[in-house]
């Protein structure tokens, strides 16, 4: 039995401009590329029609449509990480395990677990990055500690950017190994079909020329919806990049944003469960379930918080500036807990990443590393005036916006402002 090299794909779901994958394709061994449908994620997904499932499923069908064209599949796995790895080296001679790093603490446990696990079979476990441009200790303040602020970090960031950066990573596609496993379907690992369509990326010019023009306006559908797609890596993030440096600065900064809380999970693991800024803790949040759920159903009463939240509810997408709108709600009219709000994102946000719904969330309440501060209260009804003067994006959202039973105000704008300053103000006086 000859040996091979397996590519294990997980957040890069496209075989062009794949760092791991081209290291496999250009080693001394045939390449098998793999998918893990993993147990353990997928238990914990009590939606059994989860768009992102569907999306994953439907990226990895596209791959499998390109490697048909050099007699290979993807390998299909059902199981745990360890269940498929000892099934793997029982059916195969392996020299070398590919796969692109990930930075995520749960993530990164599993690397380190399945590494030792090969190494106890003589195989070697390569890992390197690819779904960002600067990792975890890439960019560094003159006494090598992290940043914590966006500004200084973005402005070293592009200084330390070159070409060599965003150069595309090229392989040799007729070095595969012959598969012909099928791929599993959302039926056989428990998922339903959803109104998903997988549609490839597009850098479209017209939109992230004009981005920083148009990018605050929610009834425009004037962003370039590829969050998705850096999430499950079916997009380079360097073609990304470079796409920006060539059309549009405010894109390219929120780029950096995306690799700053990146680094910021990687450097400080704690922001997962607690607040960057600890003071933060003692803030004497409300909790209201009942206020909570209105929040989640989009009937709080005040119509752009509540389109937003039908939008999500309904698509799994919900537009950037209205996302700064219904957490700064929450976390402040409503006085609940940031981690409520990034709980229920991350279960209905079809481009969720856990670094960006972490940091964006905690920036909206004010306990994050480089937030807004926690006496800036977005005005749900001037932001409506700024972004959405003509009531589009909520009339779409909102079909009976003006019907008896639309619901009033859960809570008067102006008392809501004045209770969260002196709640936090007293939290955080009482750290001192």
């Amino acid at each position: 039995m000859k040996k091979i090299a397996i590519h294990w794909f997980r957040r890069d779901l496209r075989i062009t401009d794949n760092h791991a994958l081209s290291l496999a394709l250009n080693s001394d061994y045939e390449v098998l590329p793999l998918f893990i449908f993993d147990k353990d994620i997928l238990n914990q997904l009590e939606d059994k029609s989860d768009r992102r499932v569907d999306f994953i499923h439907q990226s990895l069908q596209n791959i499998n449509q390109e490697l048909e064209k050099y007699n290979t599949s993807i390998y299909s796995f059902f199981g745990t990480i360890n269940e498929a790895f000892k099934h793997l080296t029982n059916q195969y001679q392996i020299a070398e395990v590919f796969c692109n790093e990930d930075y995520e603490p749960s993530a990164i446990k599993r690397d380190e677990e399945i590494k030792l696990f090969l190494e106890t079979q003589g195989i070697k476990f390569t890992s390197v990055k690819d779904q960002v441009i600067f990792a975890k200790n890439d960019i560094l303040k003159a006494d090598q500690t992290p940043y914590t602020v966006y500004t200084p970090y973005s402005k070293k960031w592009k200084e330390k950017l070159n070409a060599n950066y965003f150069q595309s990573f090229n392989c040799n596609l007729n070095h595969f190994t012959p598969n012909s496993t099928p791929l599993h379907s959302l039926q056989e690992i428990g998922f339903k079909k959803t109104d998903t369509h997988f549609e490839a990326p597009i850098l479209d010019k017209n939109i992230i020329s004009n981005y920083d023009e148009f990018r605050d306006y929610p009834s425009l559908n004037h962003t370039t919806h590829l969050g998705v797609h850096l999430r499950f890596g079916t997009i380079s993030v360097r073609k990304c990049v470079e796409f920006a440096l060539n059309h549009n600065q405010i894109w390219l900064n929120e780029l950096i944003w995306r690799e700053f809380f990146m680094q910021i999970l990687a450097n400080f693991p704690k922001v997962q469960t607690k607040c960057f800024k600890e003071k933060y803790e003692n803030i004497a949040w409300r909790n209201n379930e009942n206020e909570f759920i209105k929040w989640c159903n989009g009937e709080t009463g005040y119509p752009i918080v509540d389109a937003g939240m039908r939008q999500l509810n309904q698509t799994g997408f919900m537009h950037n500036r209205v996302r700064m709108i219904v957490a700064s709600f929450l976390c402040k009219h409503l006085l609940i807990d940031w981690r409520w709000g990034e709980s229920y994102f991350a279960q209905k946000l079809l481009d969720y990443d856990l670094s960006a719904n972490n940091g964006n969330w905690q920036w909206s309440a004010g306990c994050g590393c480089d937030s807004a501060p926690y006496f800036r209260i977005f005005n749900p009804y001037e932001q409506t005036k700024k972004f959405d003067k003509e009531l589009i994006y909520i009339n779409h959202w909102i079909p009976n916006l003006n019907d008896l039973d639309y619901p009033t105000p859960i809570v008067e704008h102006q008392f809501a402002r004045e209770r969260a300053l002196r709640i936090y103000k007293e939290g955080i006086n009482n750290t001192l």
